[in-house]
């Protein structure tokens, strides 16, 4: 499992183990790991060319020591201070002994425009807003430079604990992350100025439990419902499908589709869209006498494609079982009966409809979606899936999941139907709504990715997906 903690926790830990070492230990632990992942990105570090762009802090000290290993390999070195008064002193005498330079920021663009790889040692984790003025044209002339940009920590202008990007950030081939990740480096929109993530051990003792964690194939297999000889189709669960309307009847088809190849052992579907169902799946348990005369259900999906049928939202929320909703179903449900209920609800909305909820810009959430995850999961007493370039998973307490999986081709109509299914299909397996859609979302990313290969791919693509994806998952 991939873990994340904030900026306070790690200053900490920190703190901690910086009493317990010599003075500047940590600081050349750090370096020693940048410079290895600079060489690496160089391959030749011999006759290299090389730029630091140094802020104040210990970032611009991390680089400074790297850059004079560097330097001793061979590689010309030239130190951009953005604050010279304030560069890390140690860090500078280093890299003059080593032969590298100092230079000022005149002359910066045209040696960035040289070099073969950028270190960016800007900002560091504590920073907040976008880049200062002075550093916009430093960023820009790296941006369009050959050279290799490799940030170090964390990308200049992104913000460490929330992954946002309020301003001016510059963007990395190659970011160098010490101890552990920070939420920046999995969450989107900072997620993207990231580029590939590199995390380098320094020996931090980190809490038990993080502030954020993306799980992997291991945790994922560990999650899976997998039947026993002496299972049935009750055993397994039964997961009730309430969706599709006249006019949107392929919702509650490909619903169906995501819930059966969820893991529970029956699907029964209740709704206008029956006829649709059965003739595409003879397996399903189809009813139009509504969820309260469906039959046994474990749990239940309800809002994909419902039109205006806030009769059925209602029934499916009064209904002591686990329930998903989704999009319709977040539009009609009321949220005193949402917040009243006593079983898990899991809520999936994507930004849009996050925004609608929380009453803000749909640019709010996406531009925040880690505080917009958990102000839905307080407000409603749910946990909620919001779904969107970095799926999160929030139940309100314990760290928020972060889904790794996905392709910006799961961007298609009817997409969200499918994994609505395959979540309500595992909260009536018996996972816990955190997990159900945390797995869910994993399961429904790896399948997108498989299914559309590099090429456009349409909702049913990803359903059918689901199976290869979940035996991935259990081979490892």
């Amino acid at each position: 499992m991939r873990t994340a903690y904030s900026v306070e926790t790690v200053r900490a830990a920190e703190r901690e183990l910086m009493a317990r070492l010599p003075e500047g230990a940590l600081m050349q632990r750090a370096a020693a790991g940048l410079a290895a992942a600079c060489a690496d990105v160089l391959g030749r570090v011999y006759g290299s060319r090389v730029v630091l762009l140094v802020g104040s802090g210990d970032n611009g000290g991390d680089a400074l020591y790297a850059g004079a290993r560097l330097a001793r390999r061979g590689a010309g070195v030239s130190a951009v201070l953005l604050s010279p008064e304030r560069a890390h002193p140690g860090g500078l005498e280093a890299l003059r002994r080593a032969g590298g330079r100092v230079e000022g920021t005149e002359g910066a663009r045209e040696s960035i425009g040289r070099a073969d790889l950028v270190v960016d040692g800007i900002v560091g984790i504590g920073g907040t807003g976008g880049l200062r003025p002075d550093a916009v044209p430093l960023a820009e002339a790296a941006e369009r430079a050959r050279a290799a940009v490799v940030a170090v920590d964390l990308p200049s202008g992104v913000d460490a604990d929330s992954g946002e990007v309020r301003g001016r950030a510059l963007r990395a081939d190659l970011t160098v992350t010490f101890g552990t990740h920070k939420a920046g480096l999995l969450i989107d929109p900072a997620r993207e100025y990231a580029g590939a993530v590199r995390l380098v051990d320094i020996g931090l003792a980190l809490p038990a439990e993080p502030g954020l964690e993306a799980l992997q194939h291991a945790d994922v297999a560990r999650l899976l419902p997998v039947p026993a000889a002496e299972s049935d189709k009750y055993r397994r669960g039964v997961v009730g499908i309430a969706a599709g309307s006249a006019r949107y009847p392929g919702a509650a088809v490909l619903a169906v589709a995501g819930a059966l190849r969820g893991g529970a052992g029956a699907v029964r579907y209740v709704g206008p869209a029956g006829q649709a169902v059965i003739a595409r799946f003879p397996e399903a348990l189809v009813s139009d006498r509504g969820p309260e005369h469906a039959g046994r259900v474990q749990a239940w999906v309800v809002g994909p494609g419902a039109g205006d049928d806030a009769a059925t939202v209602a029934e499916v929320l009064a209904a002591d079982v686990p329930v998903l909703i989704d999009a319709d179903g977040l539009r009609l449900a009321e949220a005193s009966a949402v917040r009243g209920r006593r079983a898990p609800t899991l809520m999936t909305p994507h930004a849009g409809e996050a925004a609608a909820l929380l009453g803000v810009g749909r640019e709010e959430v996406e531009g925040g979606r880690l505080g917009a995850v958990r102000e839905l999961a307080g407000r409603y007493g749910a946990t909620v899936l919001l779904k969107g370039s970095t799926t999160l998973v929030c139940g309100g307490g314990g760290p928020v999941r972060v889904n790794p999986t996905g392709t910006s081709w799961l961007a298609t109509a009817g997409s969200g139907d499918v994994l609505s299914g395959l979540g309500g299909s595992l909260l009536a397996a018996g996972l816990p709504a955190v997990d159900a859609g945390s797995v869910a979302a994993y399961l429904h990313g790896l399948a997108g990715r498989f299914a559309a290969d590099g090429a456009p791919v349409g909702a049913w693509d990803v359903a059918e997906g689901i199976a290869g994806a979940w035996r991935s998952v259990v081979r490892g």
